[in-house]
């Protein structure tokens, strides 16, 4: 903690002299004083904006289109991110532009890591908080603990920040979230006499796993031309859906101390499950060869029954129904299966502040960072995937016919990623121990026993090069 210590009495003086705190003086939208009130921060507001002229460079993989609404002009994936930059500089700090880069999610990793050895790290990160959680560890992200306020506390959820923080320090200001879940096509379940698993239309179904063998069963023999439910593990794309297969009998899948124990009596039982699903012919054949998206297209395409989505995806199989890109049918959400309770998981999204060892540079960032996460205009942008303030789901609720569906499942979110140190690494111990298991090479002891003796040892490295334990 001593390297974290040290970031943080650098960075908290420059962030009180250099910033005007989120103060949004031309503010396009108004909101309800709730939301205007998360507006508050810990540090003290500069009565005028200081500081040296910068350009900020924002990096963000492709996320949602438009400021507020895609089918904007002209929207794009950096179009809310310049328009925020804009608004920031006209209302907050006319010394500051910011500069948005959209870089491909599958090559992220290589330009941080290209970026890190050059020290040309962008000054501010958009992103999903998982992926970028190694980059807590090796001090490349610096916290943003002293720009969260008590409101901000309240106002999104615990489960939503555990998913952004290590130990007591927070890391990524939560701006969205995405949740995963299965989806069904309820027309296919309907024409089997499986009504009684049908759940409302803007509700999400929970299945116990029992039931669910029950469903895949009654499909596989009434509806033969079609494969019951797609599993993939391919590569490590989509394997949060993998993470939460494994715990659906109750395996903690990490030990008190960090550590994976997920080769336990409920962990095997798990993965037995997936491998007897397979072997009963009840899921597209060769998921040890399928990537995520093979399996999303089968289902778009009616040749599978079940299979996954996150909130995203699921609004663009909508949207594509609804303009004639794809054929319609009635598509609706369901839970992993747990016992005696499932597990969700959603994919936070926020903003990070990177060390580019400028503490004026940093300071700047993390000003706007606080000024995008609390402006009552911007901050409904959220809605493009979904709201992590509480203040701003009440806001949009009569848009958004499935959030309330959301939200009432976030009791069972879970942190999957533990944001352990070295988890980039451990995304790829785990789909080849899963091949091994669908193909019969392994047992699914054999399977997860090797995945947790060389996923704990990429854990153990993590930590001793982790600027937060050391």
């Amino acid at each position: 903690m001593k390297k974290l210590t040290k970031l943080l009495a650098l960075a908290l003086p420059a962030c009180m002299a250099f910033t005007a705190c989120g103060q949004s003086a031309g503010s396009a939208t108004t909101a309800p004083a709730s939301t205007a009130a998360t507006t508050e921060t810990t540090t003290s507001a500069a009565a005028t904006p200081t500081g040296e002229k910068m350009e900020l460079t924002l990096w963000l993989t492709p996320s949602w289109k438009g400021v507020f609404s895609g089918d904007e002009p002209g929207a794009d994936y950096d179009s809310f991110f310049i328009e925020a930059g804009k608004r920031y500089t006209e209302n907050v700090n006319p010394n500051v532009t910011i500069k948005v880069e959209v870089i491909p999610g599958d090559t992220r990793d290589e330009k941080v890591s290209v970026a890190e050895s050059t020290n040309t790290l962008p000054d501010l990160f958009y992103e999903g908080a998982f992926t970028m959680s190694s980059y807590y560890h090796n001090g490349s992200i610096v916290p943003l603990t002293d720009i969260v306020g008590a409101e901000d506390k309240t106002d999104i959820a615990d489960g939503i920040w555990e998913n952004c923080m290590v130990e007591d320090e927070i890391f990524v200001f939560p701006f969205a979230h995405m949740p995963g879940t299965l989806v069904y096509n309820a027309d296919m379940l309907k024409a089997a006499g499986l009504e009684q698993y049908i759940a409302g239309e803007y509700e999400i179904a929970t299945w116990t796993p029992d039931e669910l063998k029950t469903i895949l069963q009654t499909l596989h023999e009434k509806q033969p031309e079609v494969y019951p439910l797609s599993l993939f593990a391919m590569n490590n794309q989509g394997d949060t859906w993998n993470l939460t297969w494994l715990r659906m009998y109750g395996s903690k899948f990490f030990g008190p101390d960090g550590k994976l124990i997920v080769n336990d009596g409920a962990g095997v039982q798990a993965l037995q499950y997936l491998i007897d699903l397979k072997d009963a012919g009840l899921t597209v054949p060769g998921p040890e060869s399928l990537t995520s998206n093979d399996c999303n297209a089968m289902f778009q395409n009616k040749q599978v029954a079940v299979s996954f989505t996150n909130s995203t995806l699921f609004t663009n199989l909508q949207t594509d129904m609804n303009n004639g890109t794809l054929e319609k049918f009635d598509a609706r959400l369901a839970n992993i299966p747990g016992d005696p309770a499932p597990n969700s998981f959603t994919y936070v999204s926020g903003f990070m502040a990177m060390n580019t060892g400028n503490d004026a540079r940093i300071a700047a960032a993390k000003d706007f960072i606080r000024y995008v996460c609390t402006d009552p205009a911007l901050v409904l942008a959220s809605k493009n995937t979904l709201p992590v303030r509480e203040t701003v789901t009440k806001q949009v609720s009569g848009e958004m016919p499935y959030l309330q569906a959301y939200t009432d499942n976030a009791k069972f979110i879970y942190n999957f990623s533990n944001n352990m140190p070295g988890y980039k690494e451990l995304r790829n111990v785990l789909f080849p121990e899963l091949q091994a298991a669908f193909t019969g090479e392994k047992t699914a002891q054999q399977a997860l026993d090797s995945y947790v003796e060389k996923g704990n040892a990429v854990i153990e490295e993590g930590r001793k090069v982790s600027v937060i334990y050391n």
